[in-house]
């Protein structure tokens, strides 16, 4: 099992910038690539940027440029660095550890308002 928690969302004003973290803790051996994934209100959740261990990125093409996904493996926590925020970056954010199934955190919201 793999517990997953996220911590940064909040109120920004476009243009403004947000750091998520997503710190994971069970059996972290078992995970080959994390992410971050997005729900906006009525729409389907989307991927936002994954990183494998070998440090390879790929990131939905709305963000590239703005959004910077790494990790950190001592302290087994994922971060995304946000800027340039935009109000269409608004939704739930979710951290996701992928195995030999997926783990999901419980989201933290993230508002682009002015």
């Amino acid at each position: 099992q793999v517990q997953l928690v996220e911590s940064g969302g909040g109120l920004v004003q476009p243009g403004g910038s947000l750091r998520l973290s997503c710190a994971a803790s069970g059996i972290i051996l078992s995970i080959n690539a994390m992410g971050w994934y997005r729900q906006a209100p009525g729409k389907e959740r989307e991927l936002v940027a994954r990183i494998t261990n070998g440090g390879i990125t790929n990131y939905a093409a709305s963000v590239k440029g703005r959004f910077t996904i790494s990790r950190d493996n001592a302290k087994n926590t994922v971060y995304l660095q946000m800027n340039s925020l935009k109000p269409e970056d608004t939704a739930v954010y979710y951290c996701n550890a992928r195995s030999t199934m997926d783990y999901w955190g419980k989201g933290t919201l993230v508002t682009v308002s002015s």
